[in-house]
């Protein structure tokens, strides 16, 4: 059985803020820790912290009304596909409301610094 660490982290983070949590624990990784810290500097979440070798804290976000900043999650590139696309193809999520996370070359970047890198990659998932 394969299991999919970035769908983990994404869907953890979404039913943590759903059910009105303060943090939430995440397994420790390079690429968890390269999603946590785009989703922390496009503003759906507090910085990060590692707890220790296998844990990271991840304090939530939430609106004045106590709404949860993260009101939605898509999963598009999966183990049994893998999605592609070049910069011209990744549009604006929400009216720029959300946020797109792309693995490129150069790093897990967000929807907007691909169109300004003029650099394409795989599609890991929009968050609004």
């Amino acid at each position: 059985m394969q299991h999919d660490p970035i769908s983990d982290l994404i869907i953890r983070i979404q039913n943590a803020s759903r059910a009105g949590k303060e943090s939430v624990s995440i397994v420790n990784s390079k690429i968890a820790r390269a999603v946590l810290t785009k989703l922390a500097i496009k503003g759906f979440i507090k910085e990060p912290k590692i707890k220790n070798a296998k844990i990271i804290d991840v304090d939530l976000i939430y609106k004045t009304d106590k709404s949860p900043r993260i009101s939605g999650v898509s999963r598009y590139s999966k183990l049994s596909k893998r999605l592609y696309r070049g910069f011209r193809e990744i549009h604006r999520v929400k009216q720029g409301y959300g946020s797109m996370i792309v693995s490129t070359p150069k790093g897990i970047l967000s929807d907007d610094e691909v169109r300004k890198e003029k650099i394409g990659g795989e599609i890991l998932f929009s968050i609004w």
